[in-house]
């Protein structure tokens, strides 16, 4: 991936989070707060995530425990198919943060050793603050709704939140076409 490419979806994936926010049409409030637990959502996005991390888990090179892929694989493969059974709750959520943490990385290869542009950082930022609200969030995943709780309680909070990611998502959008 380019760096421009990186910097321009992070820019979109900012601006679609954040417009629904900042427009507040359409019950947007009451699809954010079901989404934590939502079983469509569960059989949408954690099978996405499991698997794309169970796709990395079998291209490992020799140097990445490689020799052990194939166990790795199905012992991951079982965690991923009895969390459906043992631990169902806030699954949808446990799958957004797999998913956050598998698109990081492209993300950040992009602009890896790069030190010619200053502007890097700018998307770099918001990609590392995701890998943290992700670590944090498939730890304890009931904070996503206490978080969605406090975002709703207030409609101007969840505005001004929107305008935030709207504005920055706009910022990297523009960064992205001055590489």
């Amino acid at each position: 991936m380019s760096l421009t490419a990186a910097t321009l979806v992070t820019g979109l994936l900012l601006l679609a989070l954040g417009v629904p926010l900042l427009l507040d049409r359409g019950g947007c409030a009451a699809v954010f707060q079901a989404f934590p637990r939502s079983k469509a959502a569960t059989y949408i996005v954690f099978p996405a995530g499991a698997a794309w991390f169970l796709y990395e888990i079998w291209h490992l090179s020799p140097a990445d425990f490689g020799e052990y892929r194939t166990y790795l694989f199905f012992g991951f493969l079982a965690v991923a198919l009895l969390s459906f059974k043992c631990v169902p709750d806030f699954l949808a959520v446990r799958g957004l943060a797999t998913l956050i943490l598998m698109g990081a990385m492209p993300l950040l290869d992009a602009g890896f050793m790069n030190f010619e542009h200053r502007r890097i950082l700018l998307y770099k930022v918001a990609v590392y603050l995701a890998i943290t609200a992700a670590v944090w969030l498939g730890a304890q995943p009931w904070r996503l709704r206490d978080f969605l709780a406090w975002l709703f309680a207030r409609p101007t909070r969840a505005k001004s939140f929107g305008g935030v990611l709207s504005a920055y998502g706009l910022l990297l959008a523009a960064v992205a076409f001055t590489y």
